[in-house]
């Protein structure tokens, strides 16, 4: 569709402030909590992010679009996020292994976007007011319409989402031939985890979220990885009581993202709604152990209580964000059992933290075979 061609749209507030911009993609209405992403590139992998899904997403970066659509460059089977607001939607992209454009893209999944919207004025907005409800629409331009569609909008608290994202049947994925054997619980996985975990030598079977403890125990796994996803994890109290079974088992386990706030309220940390959340792939975090900074990607809206872990004798605490202060990453003493609260397999974004999959890798080898591959001292090093 020629810009031209375009139809008007608004983006209405949970607080009543209206934004005006231009209708791409398919022309209908999204709603969601409104959040932004500060990621200069990697936008395909950004949509396709099952932890986005229930979200409006805003684009800090101003074109959109630019390098087109790749078939190898998802995170999930579709676009995850409810809706799309940006600057610059791109109708023509420069990359020549680009399959389609973003237009062609969005219209494909049916999902809306507001393009030549303000979007330094939205982030602004936002960043100080905090996350909110929120609609886009290019079909309806009455705001008292609007209001009584933003007024249906639930909370993102409270709200439980994996459910919604996560496989429908259990799946393999790798070698069988691997010498180590990974049960993953899947809350809304990112493909790039299970790339990682193949890479590492792993053979992965992918789990509902709802699979018991003792269904996934029949594959007689090395170590669970409790996957990112989207949504409120205080919510989640049967995948909460299965965390809680498979710690009692003593098998490694690695949590990214929500499977680290699962994996902090299953040992009794709680959780809270932040402000605006962290999106981005530049956000620093420093190794506690190391002192040694990483660059990391990072897509949260809730984060672990760092008083409680400072309180909690069977915590350890690893990893800080530097922006803020919140809890960033932790392991249990007692326990072959350790998560973090961002993604070191970001694609696009910074490799910084993939030694944490060695770590893991290490973990399970340990349990195994009750010999260590990596040194003490780099063991130490690495978390």
């Amino acid at each position: 569709m020629k810009r031209s061609q375009l139809p008007p749209a608004t983006l209405l507030l949970q607080d009543g402030t209206v934004f005006h911009g231009m209708g791409g993609g398919k022309k209908g209405t999204a709603t969601g909590e409104i959040c932004f992403n500060t990621g200069m590139t990697g936008y395909q992998e950004i949509f396709t992010d099952p932890s986005y899904y229930g979200q409006i997403l805003v684009t800090t970066t101003s074109h959109i679009g630019n390098y087109g659509i790749h078939p190898e460059e998802v995170e999930s089977s579709s676009i995850q996020v409810s809706g799309l607001v940006c600057k610059k939607f791109s109708d023509t992209f420069s990359r020549h292994s680009a399959n389609g454009t973003i237009q062609d893209y969005f219209s494909s999944f049916d999902i809306p976007v507001l393009c030549d919207a303000d979007t330094r004025s939205i982030v602004r907005h936002i960043r100080d007011k905090g996350a909110m409800n929120a609609v886009i629409s290019s079909e309806y331009s009455d705001i008292s319409e609007l209001k009584k569609i933003v007024a249906r909008i639930p909370s993102m608290q409270g709200l439980e989402l994996s459910s919604n994202v996560t496989s429908k049947r259990q799946w393999s994925y790798g070698n069988q031939d691997a010498g180590l054997r990974v049960a993953v619980l899947d809350l809304g996985v990112k493909m790039n985890i299970l790339r990682c975990l193949t890479d590492c030598g792993c053979f992965l079977h992918v789990f509902p979220m709802q699979t018991p403890f003792e269904e996934m125990m029949k594959i007689n796994p090395d170590g669970f990885l409790l996957s990112n996803g989207p949504g409120d994890p205080a919510a989640m109290k049967d995948t909460i009581a299965t965390v809680k079974k498979i710690l009692a088992g003593n098998i490694p386990v690695f949590g990214i993202c929500l499977g680290y706030q699962v994996l902090g309220l299953s040992c009794g940390l709680p959780t809270f709604k932040m402000h605006n959340g962290h999106r981005g792939v530049n956000h620093p975090v420093k190794n506690l152990i190391t002192g040694l900074c990483e660059v990391t990607s990072q897509n949260h809206g809730f984060a672990v209580s760092l008083d409680d872990a400072r309180k909690n004798p069977g915590i350890e605490i690893t990893h800080i964000h530097l922006n803020d202060g919140t809890l960033a990453g932790f392991r249990l003493k007692n326990k072959s059992a350790f998560g973090v609260q961002y993604h070191p397999e970001a694609s696009a974004g910074p490799h910084d933290s993939r030694y944490l999959f060695d770590r893991f890798i290490e973990n399970m080898r340990f349990r195994k075979t009750g010999t260590q591959t990596i040194s003490k001292t780099e063991n130490n090093i690495r978390i």
